[in-house]
């Protein structure tokens, strides 16, 4: 019983700690998108990904952006080698293509995107967007969590690695 009352504890604290970083992001704290994302596990493969496509810089500047965030899981779902190949030097363009693809110019609250139908690009082509009984798809990807606000933006996170046509 005490060691059910221990994961019990622990597994409510890590939430509160969890809660306590997505709160503070949205009340004033002046971390970028890339530093948002970075202080989040569940976006280490993304991270990655920009770092690997030299685009921390775009995404630390001035914005505003709006990120549709694909979590470690999304990037999980693509076929084996998938993400390991992207993240060659060869592969650069390629992996820019997809990233960019998941990037709005300006800052699109939920409350904006549940208005849309698509949306275009940074890399130039077009999301399209549906809300089906209160649940919003981003192309194929299912959005799980919004508003996570940083300096320059926000982030949607979605569950799929979206790709550009």
């Amino acid at each position: 019983m005490y060691s059910q009352l221990a994961k019990k504890a622990v597994w409510l604290l890590g939430l509160m700690a969890l809660s306590f970083n997505i709160y503070a992001g949205h009340h004033g704290m002046k971390k970028d998108i890339v530093d948002v994302a970075a202080s989040n596990d569940d976006f280490s493969t993304l991270v990655a990904a920009v770092q690997a496509a030299g685009l921390v810089d775009t995404l630390k500047g001035e914005g505003p952006f709006t990120v549709f965030a694909p979590t470690n899981e999304a990037f999980a779902k693509l076929p084996d080698g998938t993400v390991e190949m992207l993240l060659k030097p060869e592969n650069k363009d390629k992996l820019v293509a997809i990233l960019t693809y998941h990037v709005v110019a300006g800052k699109v609250m939920a409350s904006d995107v549940v208005k849309l139908s698509e949306a275009k690009t940074v890399q130039g082509g077009t999301v399209m967007i549906k809300v089906m009984d209160g649940t919003v798809m981003v192309d194929n990807a299912t959005v799980t969590a919004t508003d996570i606000k940083a300096s320059n933006g926000v982030i949607h996170v979605i569950d799929t690695v979206i790709m550009p046509k």
